[in-house]
């Protein structure tokens, strides 16, 4: 993506379409992002430290499914 920031806006033009990768979920709204990017994505998308989605949304594997997600939680032992 290529981004220009000008003040306290930013522009961004992105890319045609997402790949599915491992990405962090650093906080709540964040990793909510990265769900719905990756529910976009081309392959597969895994995010980590989910911790901080539970604690804000509850069930959201569950809800998504509910309105025709293709997501699976999926515990993974470190």
């Amino acid at each position: 993506a290529l981004i220009v920031t000008e003040g306290k806006e930013a522009r961004i033009a992105g890319v045609p379409k997402l790949k599915g990768a491992t990405v962090k979920a650093t906080d709540l709204r964040a990793g909510a992002a990265l769900i719905l990017a990756g529910m976009v994505a081309h392959g597969t998308t895994r995010v980590t430290e989910v911790y901080h989605i539970d604690r804000g949304y509850e069930d959201i594997v569950g809800k998504l499914k509910a309105v025709g997600a293709n997501i699976e939680r999926v515990n993974v032992e470190e």
